[in-house]
């Protein structure tokens, strides 16, 4: 498992910005079949908005961008940008398959809030979450 960084000169770093559980790279090895694109990643991020006030998105990717962190796990990419990695570091991405539904979930140790989904959150840097935010698991 190793961690790179897109730059003039490529870096490895040992300890991974995020991690992919076996059960969660099982389940997008499955998708990325499904959907015929065997040769894309996923990209992970963060944006503006939600109830907490930062929310995660997912989507599939088939190349890095400048300055991406890639980490390579059980057979797969996934790609963080700059911006995203600060908030993500350290976070862990599972799937869950129980009675409430099933989905992917980020376990975020930097962050100090989350929504009851997961889907939104709030780390100590990002201040308070929006007045009158609606959560998006309702």
């Amino acid at each position: 498992m190793t961690t790179t960084m897109i730059e003039p000169a490529e870096t490895v770093v040992e300890t991974p910005a995020v991690t992919l559980t076996p059960i969660a790279a099982q389940k997008l090895q499955s998708i990325l079949r499904e959907k015929n694109l065997t040769d894309h990643g996923l990209r992970v991020f963060v944006a503006g908005g939600g109830c907490s006030g930062l929310q995660y998105g997912m989507a599939f990717e088939s190349q890095a961008r400048d300055m991406d962190t890639i980490v390579d796990q059980h057979g797969l990419k996934v790609y963080v940008d700059p911006v995203s990695l600060d908030y993500l570091y350290g976070a862990s991405i599972d799937y869950v398959d129980g009675l409430m539904g099933a989905g992917f979930r980020i376990e975020n140790p930097n962050a100090v809030a989350a929504c009851g989904c997961g889907s939104s959150f709030r780390t100590k840097d990002s201040g308070e979450a929006p007045a009158g935010g609606a959560c998006g698991c309702n």
